[in-house]
């Protein structure tokens, strides 16, 4: 049948041609069946037409459809309607690499972000046994958002039409395999194997990353010749020109680091896309880092904006959880606009209640607005009070109230939401917007439990992370369908287990809930660092790096992730890759108290001393900061004891545990936590106490005592070895 502008394909009506090439035609499309557009492409007829090339499309489409990962394009659906085969993919609003590159070469951080996105994509497709074989820059999708995808994945192989030339996709061999003698690619970017028609595996996809990336550094190939069989011959014999001297000169790392790539041998590149994103991302923050050291001038700062703590102004007093609640979701929704910087939920909520003037507010966390509000909830009706004010001279830039149901809730928060990037100037494209759509529910019983459990998650301790489960399990059985119901359950377990010695119920739970938090929403990267931090506490650590990066492709705001990440490094014993991932989370969250204090030790272990006393320093500021707003919580008691003791103020932290003590006597992790006080203050029979007394309650953190530097001083006496020896092999 003939496709065109009106036309359809099954449940596919085609609107407007999108572009064209050897591979078929695309269109926008509405599927009607679940009533969204999607790019739909029109395969070559020769491809409707061989049975065998068509089953062969199915199974890699399928493959690759199964991959669902952030950096890889979507593949919704496939077949064949009267006569025309078509594929049904993910709808993108961006350009390619190509299209960006006609501007010129990216500054060395974007290039070095771009290339992280593309190694994360093609670590998921190689984990599964798939090979790209054409990563080229007509091949890689920049999305309005940033966002990085790899087109055609799979597809070249199968359906790919011989041609020859310079830039073109040359003759993909029968079975969809590359055999002896059989040339797959595109010149410029085919790896030296390719070239000379050897099996092409994961490592022919990093030397053509490697060179896409020189392209997007120095706006021209690394080979090139006037014919395809120039550019194939200068890949098998020349080096690329340098790129660390001239006038487009990169950083050194990151010249050593695209030089791996394209090394002429697959055993001297990275042996794994994975590998390749951790040196790219280690470039990236580096590079960052410097760019930070120059200040930005005032006018060149993106809005920034905090969110206050909602007031209760019901009749009852009682609705503290659900002002919280709104506030939290409203900081959430805006996290997601990329140029917009949040203050996080912990800084925000921590003038909560104070009578101090928004200026001052304004001043304090650092941000150009603030947003204010006050709920009455009384039965089923509710009064939204808010106002946005520009924190320098607290003039009103926009205000509004709302008398409503309390079935309105989810419609008031999308147009608070709306209304402030309206008055705060933000421009969205298509993909930022549909990322705002915050409801994972539509019930509002479901809900209001959902901001109940997030209310006592935040409390910490064993009551604090039962009381949240036992919300959010009542929450997800009202509405079976709530993903985040379900990443709280995994979360609030996964934390009982990890911090208060709980045993194989709440690790079970936590197994359960967050693959069907996933499983409901695998858009959502709550879900993935749900899912990644039950793998991380089961030892299944490859899972959870995996989760855990997806998470981070999907939200690299995400603090929650890092911090993950950072501890299941330090249950690995690999302490320079937990300084990085927790020094990258205290870049999200300047104002927490935890990671510094985390830090600290970890810095000592490293002997990185100077740094240690900094941000020591640092940290015990946060934690008196967060004590004044939060009296009744003991973990910044606990962690400010240890901090004092490295500050040389052994006294104060003798005062600090024991107010942390009498806050949780049989708390296994404050027990544990002062254990390390115990020990850096030269309190070995104290510290060992603790210790004893903490497995005894509960505590089964072997890995954590094996690791944690601060244990050294009474590590290997002998009550240590039997404390350790009491908790058998590693859990």
């Amino acid at each position: 049948m003939r496709v065109g502008t009106g036309s359809r394909l099954g449940p596919y009506e085609i609107l407007s041609p999108l572009g064209a090439g050897g591979m078929g035609e695309v269109w926008r499309a509405r599927d009607h069946k679940l009533d969204r557009d999607v790019a739909l492409k029109v395969l070559p007829a020769a491809v409707a037409g061989d049975l065998a090339a068509l089953t062969r499309f199915a199974r890699e489409a399928k493959a690759v459809a199964a991959l669902s990962h952030p950096n890889i394009l979507a593949i919704h659906d496939f077949g064949t309607i009267d006569g025309t085969a078509f594929a049904v993919m993910e709808l993108l609003e961006g350009e390619t690499l190509r299209s960006r590159l006609a501007n010129g070469a990216l500054p060395p951080r974007k290039a070095a972000e771009v290339g992280v996105q593309l190694a994360n994509g093609l670590a998921a497709a190689h984990d599964k046994g798939i090979v790209h074989r054409d990563v080229k820059p007509e091949n890689v999708f920049i999305a309005h958002d940033g966002r990085v995808k790899i087109l055609d994945f799979g597809l070249a192989r199968s359906v790919a039409a011989a041609s020859g030339g310079d830039g073109k996709t040359l003759t993909s061999p029968p079975e969809g395999v590359t055999g002896a003698g059989v040339v797959l690619g595109t010149a410029g970017y085919m790896s030296p194997e390719q070239v000379r028609g050897l099996p092409a595996d994961h490592r022919s996809d990093i030397f053509a990353l490697g060179c896409v990336l020189y392209e997007m550094l120095s706006g021209a190939r690394p080979f090139h010749g006037e014919t395809g069989a120039e550019t194939m011959a200068a890949i098998l014999k020349d080096d690329a020109p340098p790129l660390s001297v001239g006038p487009r000169r990169i950083p050194p790392a990151l010249d050593r680091t695209l030089r791996r790539c394209l090394e002429k041998r697959p055993e001297e590149r990275f042996q794994s896309a994975r590998d390749l994103a951790f040196a790219l991302e280690t470039v990236a923050d580096s590079t960052a880092s410097g760019a930070a050291a120059a200040p930005k001038p005032e006018a060149g700062e993106p809005p920034s904006i905090a969110v206050l703590p909602f007031a209760d102004m019901s009749p009852a007093r009682d609705q503290e959880y659900f002002c919280e609640g709104i506030a939290e979701e409203l900081i959430h929704a805006l996290t997601k606009l990329p140029n917009l910087r949040v203050a996080s939920r912990t800084s925000s909520f921590m003038v909560k209640g104070k009578t101090t003037d928004l200026a001052a507010i304004g001043q304090q966390l650092k941000v150009s607005a603030v947003l204010e509000g006050s709920v009455r909830k009384a039965g089923e009706r509710l009064r939204v009070s808010v106002q946005l004010v520009k924190a320098a001279d607290g003039f009103h830039l926009w205000s509004e109230r709302y008398d409503r149901h309390l079935s309105d809730v989810f419609a008031i928060q999308d147009d608070i939401t709306e209304k402030v990037i309206r008055a705060l100037s933000l421009v969205l494209g298509e993909k930022e917007r549909r990322d705002l759509s915050r409801s994972q529910t539509s019930d509002v019983e479901a809900y209001d439990l959902y901001l109940r459990g997030r209310k006592a998650f935040f409390r910490a301790g064993r009551g604090g992370q039962k009381e949240a489960i036992r919300h959010f399990e009542q929450a997800a059985a009202i509405d079976p369908e709530y993903a985040l119901a379900y990443a709280g359950i995994a979360d609030a377990s996964g934390m009982l287990y990890m911090f208060h010695g709980s045993g194989k119920d709440e690790l079970e739970r936590a197994e359960r809930a967050s693959l069907k938090a996933l499983d409901l929403a695998p858009q959502l990267a709550e879900c993935h660092a749900s899912r990644g931090f039950a793998a991380s506490i089961s030892r299944r650590y490859d899972e959870a790096e995996r989760e855990l990066r997806t998470a981070l492709a999907l939200n690299p705001g995400l603090w929650e992730a890092k911090y993950l990440f950072a501890r299941m490094r330090v249950a690995q014993g690999r302490l320079a890759d937990a300084a990085r991932l927790f020094e990258e989370a205290l870049e999200i969250r300047p104002e927490d108290y935890e990671v510094p204090a985390m830090l600290t030790w970890i810095y000592r272990g490293l002997g990185r001393n100077d740094e240690a006393l900094e941000l020591a320093s640092r940290g015990l500021v946060n934690a008196e900061r967060y004590i004044a707003a939060n009296p009744d919580d003991a973990r910044p008691v606990y962690l400010g004891s240890g901090t004092l003791v490295v500050l040389g103020r052994k006294a104060e932290g003798m005062e600090w545990a024991a107010r942390a003590l009498a806050m949780g006597p049989d708390d296994d992790g404050i027990l544990y936590n002062l254990t390390c006080t115990y020990a850096q203050a030269g309190e070995p029979e104290r510290a060992l106490d603790c210790l004893e007394r903490a497995v005894r309650v509960g505590f089964s953190g072997r890995d954590w005592i094996e690791h944690d530097t601060d244990l050294d001083p009474i590590r290997g006496t002998a009550r240590f070895n039997a404390i350790l020896e009491s908790l058998g092999g590693p859990r």
